[in-house]
């Protein structure tokens, strides 16, 4: 009985406990409601905010959306490549050297300087003894049989010539006795601004293109030149062909250069003729030593012989020139 009473004693209080922690589970939701009612607005109040029209703030230029856009895509981009370096321009090839002026006179097969100092330039498109394309050979000479030579003021590209290349093709050119040497011919002409075929003649004037020439004097070889250039010479040897066609173009153009660009006066100059030359002096070789004349046909043999690719010794069975004084050097 006793045991009875207890369990029924128990029981009561487990009940009671049951509901006391109902009421309390109850009066929890019962605030945590009131507290949510207290925030709640009215449905009016609801209804009007929903419909109010929304201000939003413009972009403005320029600026740029803060919300990312979702990748479309869940693969990977493959890695950024390095950027490529451009290639670097290769360096500017050195500048070639100018090329001699060129040659051609007026235009019309005759030179076209005059100077009045010695009159019309007398030139004749047909070579004659004393005449041809660049001039009557005493307007070459001018001054020579007077008070002494004083010549024309011409430059290279007054003159009427015919290329080197040109001439050598021609039947019966000047020229045979230099096959071998046109190549350094052009190579030097060209690097010293100076026609080739101008090199050429003094070759075939001084030397008749012989490499092995040695003259009354000492000159040397091809050019004649003076054994003072002969300085840098390959084993001391003046006579090697390059070495003195390339000294004799650097002392013509020298020479050209200080003469203020006058072409008859620096081709006589090579030969030895000097301002205020006559006949006189030219020629005293008649009287002794016939290495020390100076040609006095040299300018007309030059510049309508030479430079037209006509040999001077034998043009339609003449011979260019009138004074002939070195048949006596045999």
């Amino acid at each position: 009985m006793k045991l009875l009473a207890v369990s029924f004693v128990y029981f009561a209080l487990t009940v009671l406990s049951a509901e006391a922690s109902a009421i309390h589970g109850l009066s929890g939701i019962a605030v945590r409601h009131a507290q949510i009612s207290k925030r709640t607005m009215p449905l009016e109040s609801v209804i009007q905010i929903r419909d109010a029209p929304t201000k939003r703030c413009k972009n403005r230029p320029g600026k740029q959306s803060t919300v990312a856009s979702a990748p479309s895509s869940t693969v990977k981009p493959p890695p950024a490549q390095p950027p490529v370096k451009a290639a670097s321009p290769p360096p500017a090839a050195a500048a070639a050297p100018a090329p001699p002026p060129a040659s051609n006179g007026g235009g019309n097969g005759l030179i076209k300087a005059n100077d009045g100092r010695c009159g019309p330039n007398g030139a004749t498109k047909d070579i004659t003894p004393t005449s041809g394309p660049n001039g009557a050979m005493d307007w070459l000479d001018c001054g020579f049989e007077g008070g002494g030579w004083n010549p024309p003021f011409v430059k290279v590209q007054d003159l009427v010539t015919v290329s080197l290349s040109e001439a050598i093709q021609k039947p019966g050119n000047p020229f045979g006795a230099c096959k071998d040497f046109i190549e350094i011919f052009e190579r030097h002409g060209n690097a010293n601004g100076v026609p080739p075929i101008m090199l050429a003649s003094f070759a075939m004037q001084e030397s008749s293109c012989q490499p092995w020439q040695i003259g009354g004097a000492g000159e040397q070889g091809l050019m004649q030149i003076t054994k003072d250039k002969c300085g840098g010479a390959p084993g001391n040897n003046c006579l090697d062909p390059d070495f003195n066609i390339g000294a004799g173009a650097r002392y013509f153009k020298q020479t050209l250069d200080s003469l203020g660009g006058n072409v008859i006066q620096a081709v006589g100059t090579y030969n030895g003729w000097r301002v205020g030359l006559t006949p006189a002096t030219a020629f005293a070789g008649y009287n002794g030593n016939c290495h020390t004349q100076n040609d006095g046909d040299y300018l007309q043999k030059f510049f309508n012989g030479f430079l037209q690719s006509v040999d001077p010794s034998n043009y339609n069975g003449q011979r260019l020139g009138k004074y002939h004084n070195l048949d006596r050097c045999g």
